[in-house]
Parts: C-alpha cells; structure tokens; sequence
C-alpha cells in the first residue's frame, strides 16, 4: 500500500508560509486546501484566492476541499484556477451532484466526498461507483487540533472493504487527528492518503517533522 502525504495549509504558519512551502513542496504529495464559508462549518479559512495564488507556486496537485453551503457554484472557477481535486461534502451538492460530477471528468478533475463523523457511505450510494477519493473524517468539520471520534474507525474499514469487495480504485484519505497516537489504526484499516496538519505544523523545524512523520508511518506494517 502507498503512501500519501497532504498537507493541510490552513495549519501553515501565514509569517513563514513563503519559507514553508519550499519545505513543503519537497515532501507532500498534495496541497489540502480547507475553504470554508462560516455557514456550513463555524469557521472562515482559505479563499479562491489563496488557491489561485499557490497554483502559480506549485505544479503538485491541489485539492480544494469545500466546507460551503453551495460549493457547486464555484466549480467553475476552481476549474478555472486548475485545481486537481474538488472535495464535496454531500448534503451541499444533493441537487446537482451527477452535473458536478460530469464537469469534473469532461475537465480531467478529481471528484472527491468528505464524509463527515456522523455520515457514511450510504449517503452516496448512487454514485460512490464515481468517486476519485473518499475523505473520511475523524473529527467534526471546522477546525484543526482536535481529537479523533473513535467510531470513525470502523467507517474507514467499510470503506476499505467497499473498495476491495467492488475492485475500484479510489483513494481513501483521513481528515483529522493525524498524529503519532493514529498512525498506525489509520494505516492498518486501508488509509492512503494521510492529511497533516497540526502534528507537522507544531515542530519549529517543518523539514525535521515531515521526516519524522513519512519514516513513522512507512516503518508500519500492513
């Protein structure tokens, strides 16, 4: 099983970011771009400008995960800006998701579900067969730094065993709580794509963390 880092930068320190990407852009695999609206999650973070901005800095793949209440109105743009991934979370795209859907794959776009702490695979039963990537929450949406809900466990093994039982190839990736504490569960239970965030952020020197975290992680078995 691969690997995969992303890099949650709403955990990025905004008086060093120039200094961090350069760090970052030698270890992630992708760039986690957090854009919430203050509706659907308490919070405000990153914008279509921010994004827009680091498309120009980075030819690695951006994903735009979007905590809005109406994320289908700006996949134009985003397309636009050349994200490589977009993460819906269901209940904002129930109207148009098979359109949003289309439009991703006409523009070679990764479509993603985020799959909050309290929902699970049947609120996409109709079209999971489509998923590039499935997102599995272990925290509730909105902000970084907290605890992971333990019952999301067992959503990342259905997750897993969905896959392997249908032979589709979609990557299952973890929000939330990624730390040295999780690791491992996370990894033995079919994780692939490994978001960090505060765990990597924390440490003064970000290159020394990041080596800490891949060899961790690579040094599990299973």
């Amino acid at each position: 099983m691969m690997n995969y880092f992303s890099t949650s930068m709403m955990c990025a320190d905004v008086f060093r970011l120039q200094e961090q990407i350069k760090t970052i852009e030698t270890y992630t695999d992708f760039y986690h771009i957090d854009v919430m609206d203050g509706h659907f999650v308490p919070n405000l973070t990153l914008s279509f400008d921010y994004i827009k901005a680091l498309r120009k800095r980075t030819k690695k793949p951006i994903d735009a995960h979007l905590m809005m209440t109406n994320p289908g109105e700006f996949v134009d743009l985003l397309l636009e800006i050349g994200v490589d991934y977009i993460t819906f979370h269901p209940r904002t795209i129930q109207k148009d998701v098979f359109r949003i859907i289309k439009k991703c794959k006409e523009n070679q776009v990764k479509f993603g579900v985020a799959l909050s702490p309290s929902i699970g695979l049947e609120a996409i039963q109709y079209y999971k067969n489509h998923v590039d990537k499935i997102t599995i929450m272990t925290v509730e949406p909105g902000f970084a730094g907290q605890a992971a809900i333990p019952e999301a466990i067992e959503k990342i093994k259905e997750v897993y065993a969905y896959r392997q039982a249908h032979h589709l190839d979609f990557l299952i990736e973890v929000d939330g709580s990624n730390n040295f504490s999780t690791f491992e569960t996370y990894k033995q239970h079919g994780t692939d794509v490994f978001i960090l965030g505060s765990t990597l952020f924390k440490e003064e020197d970000l290159e020394k963390s990041y080596q800490k975290i891949i060899q961790f992680i690579e040094d599990i078995h299973g």
